[in-house]
């Protein structure tokens, strides 16, 4: 006779909910990044299993994203219980009476939430509407429906508030993306080719991609497919020198090192060592052998640690550091971390950068001009500085991507703006060009 299937056993909330409070503390009163306060109190606790994990990740993410939108039903600054039992009711179905006891609150402070859609119909002005549903800063609202229009900006919003899906590239040096499916079904891990991306896959997410065997093994990296999208614009290959001009931990090195077939000069650059030794790290385990990471100045000063590499480069690209407005599907507290002014501040750190690493390029060579941002002000506009101040020359970004896949994307000529809503990916914008010969 078969067996009947388990039951899901229920998650233990004595041991769940502290660690939501504990870790949203941290963010809230600290100023913690919400993945690094995640780490540190799972690495902690031993005793949550895996599906309370999950669940305390999910809890903390969905709590700090609705925060805006909480207090604003709760008629101001909660305390953490009391924001935490009322983002159970709005969005995890929790009846009142439940939630007002497991977080022990008063019942009576979560009655703001009976009248909630009420009092949200009733704020007609669109920018201050959907601040308050998409639980947005009213700057960056502004900002979506300025450069948007007021329906775009709301299907925005609303892919900003989704899960992010967990998406990996299939590292080509040692596996194709199709031997890698495999591979990962064998291990208990379903996935799906990626729209756009030749080398993603996308996982189910239900098992911790990090402890399968394929990953130690260096058979794939977790990288959002339009991070992977911007590897594929620079047309690395073999034999070629690439400067990856803003490397950070490595992830569109690798991607490069995997396009150029470990043949050629692979040049990591970063102003954080800390971050240039989890790119090595990743290199080995990926099978990379032609990565050369290397610290450099923050300031004019790098100009001259980089004499060497002067006129040099085929490809450089140029991942700038930027406000990060593109991924806040998948960094929710970068929202009320980040301030009106950033955007601009952020602009006049990438002018310095193309101008800076433009120098590198051969005549003939490729800047590739990234950020993980939306909205002109840290991406058309700096295309257009690139062009008017810099001198480089835009070059047609289909013949790198391929014509189709440019075709699907939207590509408009030298520049391509990818968003969550239309493509699928975190919110990207990628520019090539040309030095002048």
């Amino acid at each position: 006779m078969p067996r009947k299937p388990l039951r899901p056993r229920p998650n233990r909330n004595d041991l769940v909910d502290p660690l939501v409070l504990e870790v949203h503390g941290l963010v809230r009163d600290q100023g913690w990044l919400a993945d690094r306060a995640l780490e540190r109190a799972l690495r902690r606790e031993p005793k949550p299993w895996a599906s309370e994990r999950r669940a305390v990740a999910e809890s903390v993410y969905g709590l700090i994203r609705w925060q805006g939108l909480l207090d604003f039903l709760l008629g101001g600054k909660p305390d953490l219980a009391t924001r935490y039992a009322a983002w159970l009711v709005r969005f995890e179905g929790v009846p009142v009476a439940d939630a007002a006891r497991r977080l022990a609150v008063p019942p009576a402070a979560l009655a703001g939430l009976a009248s909630a859609e009420a009092r949200l119909a009733a704020v007609t002005e669109p920018v201050e509407r959907l601040s308050l549903e998409a639980s947005l800063p009213s700057w960056i609202a502004e900002r979506f429906v300025r450069e948007l229009g007021e329906v775009e900006a709301r299907t925005l919003a609303a892919a900003m508030n989704a899960r992010a899906p967990l998406t990996v590239r299939a590292n080509l040096l040692k596996i194709d993306r199709e031997e890698l499916r495999g591979k990962l079904g064998s291990e208990g891990m379903a996935s799906e080719p990626t729209r756009f991306s030749p080398w993603g896959l996308v996982l189910d997410g239900h098992q911790n991609a990090f402890a399968l065997g394929s990953f130690r093994d260096g058979l794939f990296e977790i990288q959002d497919e339009g991070s992977q999208l911007i590897a594929l614009a620079c047309g690395a290959r073999p034999g070629k020198t690439v400067v990856d001009a803003c490397a950070g931990a490595g992830g569109k090195s690798l991607a490069l090192a995997m396009e150029m077939r470990n043949k050629g000069s692979l040049h990591a650059l970063d102003t954080d060592e800390g971050r240039l030794d989890d790119a090595k790290k990743r290199a080995r385990r990926a099978g990379v052998h032609n990565l050369r990471a290397r610290v450099i100045a923050a300031g004019a000063e790098a100009e001259a640690q980089l004499a060497d590499l002067a006129g040099q480069a085929d490809v450089v690209l140029v991942d700038a550091p930027c406000s990060g407005l593109g991924t806040l599907r998948r960094k929710p507290d970068a929202r009320w971390r980040l301030t009106p002014e950033d955007p601009e501040r952020f602009a006049g750190i990438q002018r310095t950068l193309v101008r800076r690493f433009a120098a590198l390029l051969r005549p003939g060579g490729r800047l590739v001009y990234a950020t993980c941002s939306v909205g002109k002000t840290e991406n058309g506009d700096i295309a257009d500085y690139a062009e008017r101040e810099v001198g480089l020359a835009p070059v047609p970004l289909a013949p790198l991507l391929g014509e189709e896949r440019a075709k699907a994307l939207g590509v408009d000529g030298a520049r391509l703006e990818l968003f969550p809503h239309r493509h699928g990916t975190d919110g990207f914008f990628v520019a090539a060009f040309e030095k002048r010969k």
